[in-house]
């Protein structure tokens, strides 16, 4: 065990022994390079002194030429102009809501226990007032009807042999040959017999009801808009069998919030855009007299015209038309979006830019209204506001003009 211990650390010595000597052989060989280069190297390199140091005193008078020569900026972007404008804008007050009928009628079953033979209409047909629409079958009615002029016939045979009787008592009524009681049955039975004639005439024109009403008619003009009638159906009286929008009559009944209901009055006109985009022109009818507690919204009602593109349940958006007030206006390309603030860029004499705040307001097409933070006829930036910032100098390739709607 010692013995290999021994071995292990002369290994050891004679490893680093020959690591020092490898070192001190390749410093020994680095130094005697570097010596025979620095003999052959040639006069010029070795003393570059003077060379160098002389040109010296002409650097500062260099220096000072370059420091005096004047400096030109260069436009950091080339623009157009325009100038704000002055003139009259139309008020308008937007609104949403739904459309939906101006009034539904709803048809139903007036008899019961009839099978439904005939449904003659569809869903979005447009009907007549009195226009059959459904018919039940009558066959059942028909002999309802039958067995009561039956009955009414005998009623009224009773009622004439009542009469004869009643008649011959009251003859002989002072003579006493019959008693009073007699008399009296008699009188009773005729009055009896009268009883029953007005009751069956009375059945007869239920029948007769029952016979008009399986033939169900529209109440109205206009436009199917639900079926609920199934061909071989027995409806009980009350179901509901259509649906239809009167006259074909639509209203947008717009959400307006109590701050700006004032602002509306009746027979005003409105622009209605539903979600096919095509515009309508509708005409305020009534505003609703209570507001809603939730939403605090009052709902107003404006008349659509018949043959329009709006149906029942659309959502649409609408403008008010409130009248005009004046406004400064400038392309929507002038203003910039910046930290949720809008900016122009007002052009000085110095073809330096001003970033200025302001204040938007309406639009229309591709204007913009300025309802503060800006004068009539100020030259702004027309394009490329966007690339600008406060201060910069720009080259303009146009002659300033005013913006038009």
């Amino acid at each position: 065990m010692r013995s290999n211990v021994n071995t292990f650390y002369r290994i050891s010595l004679s490893m680093i022994l020959m690591s020092v000597s490898s070192t001190t052989w390749a410093q020994d060989r680095a130094n005697a390079k570097s010596a025979t280069a620095t003999a052959n190297a040639p006069a010029s390199v070795i003393t570059p002194t003077a060379a160098t140091t002389t040109p010296a005193t002409t650097t500062p008078a260099t220096t000072t030429a370059a420091t005096k020569a004047p400096v030109i900026s260069k436009p950091a972007l080339t623009v157009t102009t325009v100038k704000a404008s002055s003139g009259e804008w139309p008020l308008k007050l937007s609104a949403n809501g739904n459309i939906a009928p101006w009034q539904e009628a709803v048809v139903g079953a007036e008899v019961n226990g009839l099978r439904l033979i005939d449904v003659k209409v569809n869903v979005g047909d447009e009907v007549k007032k009195g226009q059959i629409l459904a018919v039940f079958e009558t066959e059942s009615v028909l002999a309802d009807i039958a067995l009561v002029k039956a009955n009414l016939a005998e009623s009224e045979a009773a009622l004439a042999e009542a009469q004869a009787n009643a008649e011959r008592a009251r003859q002989l009524q002072n003579t006493g040959a019959i008693s009073a009681q007699q008399i009296s049955q008699y009188l009773t039975a005729e009055s009896t017999a009268r009883a029953r004639i007005a009751s069956s005439q009375a059945q007869l024109r239920q029948q007769n009801l029952r016979l008009k009403y399986a033939r169900v008619v529209a109440p109205d003009a206009g436009v199917i808009s639900a079926r609920g009638a199934t061909l071989g159906s027995v409806a009980p009286a009350g179901m509901e069998l259509f649906r239809m929008v009167r006259q074909n009559r639509l209203e947008w009944r717009a959400e307006v919030t109590a701050t700006e209901i004032a602002r509306i009055k009746s027979a005003k006109s409105v622009t209605v855009i539903p979600a096919n985009g095509s515009p309508i022109r509708g005409t305020v009818r009534t505003i609703a007299p209570t507001s809603d507690p939730q939403t605090r919204n009052t709902l107003v009602y404006v008349d659509l015209p018949a043959g329009s593109d709006a149906r029942s349940g659309m959502f649409a958006r609408g403008e008010f038309d409130l009248g005009a007030s004046d406004a400064i206006s400038v392309p929507q390309q002038s203003v910039v979006v910046k930290d949720g603030f809008s900016y122009i860029f007002r052009v000085g004499t110095d073809n330096r830019v001003v970033q200025t705040r302001v204040q938007t307001g309406r639009r229309s097409s591709d204007m913009i209204e300025i309802t503060s933070g800006l004068k009539p006829d100020s030259v702004l930036v027309a394009t490329g506001a966007g690339f600008l910032n406060d201060g910069d100098l720009v080259g303009i390739i146009n002659t300033t003009a005013k913006a038009s709607k």
